[in-house]
């Protein structure tokens, strides 16, 4: 399912894989939850290391929902990622990564 040159991250999310991407829309989303928070701030807290755990919440749900399933921040915080907090992480770093970098500059 993960698809580097789509943006495409994959996280398994209560037994079940799901696609997760930083569509058009799903960024706007993002814009709005963040508020005076700038995408470029988030982009530089994941750079330095320096992210939160809101901050990954935020991105997974983005993600998910611009991967077509309708989840809230309430319905991720209840359930089972697998790999848990690290592997969350990681898929978030990868998906906004992969949403604003060109394919040949992607790592993972």
């Amino acid at each position: 399912m993960d698809n580097p040159w789509s943006g495409v991250v994959s996280l398994d999310v209560d037994g079940t894989k799901r696609a997760m991407s930083l569509t058009l829309g799903a960024l706007a989303e993002l814009e709005t939850t963040l508020g005076d928070d700038t995408l470029v701030s988030l982009v530089e807290r994941f750079e330095s290391g320096a992210f939160s755990s809101r901050d990954v919440l935020t991105l997974i749900v983005a993600g998910l929902r611009g991967g077509g399933w309708d989840i809230s921040a309430a319905d991720l915080i209840a359930a089972d990622i697998k790999g848990g907090p690290m592997a969350a992480a990681k898929a978030a770093a990868q998906l906004l990564a992969r949403a604003f970098l060109m394919p040949e500059e992607r790592r993972g």
